[in-house]
C-alpha cells in the first residue's frame, strides 16, 4: 500500500487531536515504567467498505518502531461487521494517544466510502464524480473526495482530493461565472477559449433559459469542441427529470449534435439514480454530493488483545488473536 501521499498534520503526531484520557493514560504508563509489547486490532461496527486505511499506515509509519508488526486489509475492500481490519503489535506508548486519530480516519472516510459505493452500484457502468466537497469543513474535503473515489467515483471536484487518489479533478464552470457573463454561450466561448484542450467543455444550461433551447445554442456554438452539458435543475423548478434528460437529448439529436453527453447533478442519491435509469433517461453522468457528505460514519473500535504474548481482553470480548485470513502484513 501506498501512504507517502497523506501527510500528518503535527497537531495529530503531538496528540492535539487525541482523546485526553490516552494523553494521561500514557502519561501514568510513562511515569510507572510500565510499557508492555501490546496487541491491538481493529474492528467496524457494520459492512462497508474500507478507507482510511492508507492514512493510518502513513501515520504508524511515522511513530511505530523498527520491530512493529501492523496487519491490514486493504484500501477500498468490503468488510463485514466485527472484522478485523487493523492489527498492531508494538510497545503501547508507541502509539497508545493514536487510537482516537486512526479509529476517526477509518470511520469517517469508510462512511464516505460506503455511500459512493451505493451511488456507483445504482449508476451501473455510468460513471459517477464526486461534488461533495462544499458539504464538509475545507480541512477534511479531500480526504472526503479521496473516499469517494476510493468508493468508486470516476473522480471528484477538489484538486487535492484528486491527487491523493491519483486522479485528475473534475468539474467544469459554475452558475456563478455564467451570472457573471450574463449569458451562457457567452459564458461558454470565453470558457472555451481559455482553458487548456484538455479540460472538458462541460456547459451548465440551467441558468437563463429553456434547458432543451440553451444546451442547442451552446452546441452551436462550440460544435465539436463541446463535451457535454450538465442538468442541475433547482428544485424550485422542479429539479432534473427523467423527461427532461430525454428531451435535451432529443433536441440535441435532432440539431445534429449526438455525440453531446448529459451529465446530471443537483440531489442526486442511489433512489434518484435508480429511478432515472429505470425510467430509460439517457444519462452519461452523475455528479453527487450531499448523499455523500451525510453519510453516517462508520464506527470502529480498538482493543488490546495480547500483552506481551498473552491473550487478553475486557469483558465481552474474546482474548487473543483474531483468526482474520484476508489481513496482509504492511509493516
Amino acid at each position: 500500500m501506498k501512504d507517502l501521499a497523506f501527510p500528518i498534520a503535527d497537531a495529530v503526531l503531538k496528540g492535539d487531536t487525541a482523546d485526553i484520557y490516552f494523553l494521561r493514560a500514557c502519561e501514568v504508563l510513562e511515569r510507572e515504567g510500565v510499557n508492555p509489547r501490546a496487541t491491538m486490532e481493529v474492528f467496524p461496527s457494520r459492512d462497508g467498505i474500507l478507507c482510511g486505511m492508507r492514512e493510518a499506515l502513513a501515520l504508524l509509519r511515522r511513530v511505530l518502531p523498527p520491530d512493529a508488526e501492523v496487519w491490514a486489509l486493504e484500501e477500498g475492500q468490503p468488510f463485514n461487521r466485527k472484522e478485523v481490519v487493523l492489527r498492531i503489535t508494538a510497545p503501547y506508548l508507541s502509539y497508545g494517544i493514536y487510537e482516537t486519530a486512526l479509529l476517526g480516519f477509518l470511520s469517517h472516510e469508510s462512511g464516505w466510502a460506503t455511500a459512493a459505493r451505493q451511488c456507483v452500484e445504482a449508476a451501473g457502468d455510468i460513471p459517477v464524480v464526486g461534488f461533495a466537497a462544499r458539504h464538509v469543513h475545507p480541512a477534511v474535503a479531500p480526504y472526503m473526495d479521496y473516499a469517494a473515489i476510493v468508493g468508486g467515483c470516476a473522480s471528484a471536484s477538489t484538486p487535492e482530493g484528486a491527487r491523493l487518489a491519483g486522479v485528475v479533478p473534475s468539474g467544469t464552470m459554475p452558475h456563478a461565472m455564467i451570472i457573471c457573463f450574463g449569458d451562457t454561450v457567452r459564458a461558454a466561448i470565453a470558457f472555451d477559449r481559455h482553458m487548456p484542450p484538455e479540460v472538458p467543455r462541460m456547459v451548465l444550461v440551467d441558468t437563463f433559459r429553456d434547458e432543451p433551447q440553451e444546451s442547442v445554442a451552446v452546441a452551436q456554438a462550440l460544435r465539436e469542441r463541446l463535451n457535454g452539458v450538465r442538468l442541475d435543475t433547482p428544485g424550485e423548478r422542479g429539479g432534473v427529470t427523467s423527461d427532461l434528460v430525454k428531451e435535451v437529448r432529443a433536441h440535441l439529436d435532432l440539431a445534429g449534435f449526438p455525440w453531446v453527453r448529459i451529465f446530471v447533478s443537483g440531489g442526486v442519491t442511489p433512489d434518484r439514480i435508480r429511478e432515472i435509469r429505470e425510467a430509460g433517461a439517457p444519462v452519461d453522468g452523475f455528479g453527487v454530493g450531499s448523499y455523500i457528505t451525510s453519510a453516517r460514519p462508520i464506527d470502529f473500535t480498538a482493543d488490546l488483545h495480547e500483552i506481551e504474548g498473552k491473550p487478553i481482553a475486557k469483558r465481552g470480548r474474546i482474548p487473543g488473536i483474531t483468526p482474520s485470513p484476508r489481513l496482509v502484513r504492511v509493516l
